[in-house]
Order: C-alpha cells, then structure tokens, then sequence
C-alpha cells in the first residue's frame, strides 16, 4: 500500500482551516496545528487518517516540529485580524498581527524547509483581499498580509523545488467573519460569503494540480454580498 503524503494545517481547529484539513483529508494523513487541543481533537475524530498539533506557533521551535521528517504540503491558515483606524491601534496590536500572520508562518517554514526540500513539497499560504487591496480600517491587517505575499512570492524563487500557492479569499461565512460585521455595524448574512468548504476545495485544487502544474496564486470571491 503506497504511504498517504502528509500535509500540516495551521489554524485547523474551526473555520477554513477546519475546512482545508477536512478537504485534504481523504488522500493525506493531515497534521491539524492550533492552540486548541479539544476542537482539533474534534475534528480529528472524524478523520481516520490524522493527528492534532497543539502548538503556539509564535513560540515555534526545532522541537516543536521534531520528527516531522517529510512534509508534502504546509498550509498557512492561522491568523488573525484586529480592524482599526491608524489613529486607533496600538503599536502592540500591530506586533502582535505581523507576529502570528507573518513571522510565525516565516520561521515555522524555515524549519520545516528540510522535510518539504525532501518531499519537494507544497507550501499555501491562505491570504486574503485585504492582501490585494487595504481599506480603511483594516490597516494592520492588510499591511500582514501584503507582507505574506511577499514571503510566498520570495521562497517561490529561493526554492525552486518546491510550489508555492498564494490563496485570495474574500469574506467567508466564519467567526472572525461575524466579529468583523459586529465592528462595522452591519448584519452577519452566511449566504452572502463564500463557504470555508469552497476554499478548502480551492486549496485542493492547487494541490492536485500535478507536477508539471505551478498554480502560484487563486483568488476567491463570494457570488453575492461585499467583495473586500
């Protein structure tokens, strides 16, 4: 029997993490990251062939990923999104953003550059529209993930091995979804954003592209509703 490939989420426990982890799971044995241990275990349980990886991932280290020797696929998924006027934020809230949005997928890529290097692995990096375009509002946010752009579209020419796949979604239906509505004052509608199932299944669609196929970036916008 051929060994399934091993793909590694971030941010696995809820939302399009859970997602892409449920996506992938029916050809890879999936690693579930998160700080939850009990929502990854939930989602564990229906997945026969996964593990959970309780991990602060700000706090990444080489014995965080020890034993994580060949890693197909690396998805980045976890982050967060603190909207707010400039005049508004903290120079901690904006350290805090660039810290798990950026930095932690840098170094946790840094050390499992060896185990993908040998799997000539997959690494998805799940960005946002707030990474093609900054509003108002959403300045430490964006500013993240034009950040991570940059990191996917520097270590896509650094490692020539490997693929790269940046991922554009727009408003999804998701928790952080409905807190973002809560702070603009408006009305939390799931029809009107996209299903994390949808960005799962787009995430799959990059993996399964094939060898002689580089999809470097996807964009994703809901059919109805805003698009930013």
């Amino acid at each position: 029997m051929t060994e399934r490939p091993t793909a590694l989420v971030t941010g696995a426990s809820r939302g399009i993490g859970e997602a892409i982890a449920r996506a992938l799971g029916d050809t890879h044995h999936v690693i579930l990251g998160g700080r939850d241990d009990n929502a990854l275990a939930a989602v564990v349980a229906d997945l026969p062939h996964a593990q959970t990886w309780p991990v602060e991932l700000t706090e990444i280290t080489e014995a965080d990923v020890a034993g994580f020797d060949r890693i197909d696929v690396l998805v980045h998924n976890a982050g967060i999104g603190p909207l707010g006027r400039i005049e508004e934020l903290s120079a901690d809230v904006w350290r805090d953003t660039m810290e798990l949005n950026v930095i932690a997928v840098a170094e946790l890529t840094r050390l499992l550059l060896p185990a993908l290097r040998r799997a000539r692995g997959h690494v998805v990096c799940v960005n946002s529209g707030s990474g093609l375009r900054a509003n108002p509002g959403w300045g430490s946010y964006a500013a993240s993930k034009f950040a991570l752009r940059a990191f996917a579209d520097a270590l896509r020419q650094e490692e020539p091995e490997l693929r790269v796949t940046t991922v554009f979604p727009g408003r999804a239906a998701t928790d952080m979804q409905r807190r973002v509505r809560e702070h603009e004052g408006g009305d939390f509608e799931p029809g009107n954003y996209l299903r994390p199932e949808s960005v799962g299944r787009a995430v799959l669609a990059a993996v399964n592209a094939g060898p002689d196929a580089h999809l470097t970036e996807l964009t994703l916008r809901p059919s109805a509703g805003p698009v930013n």
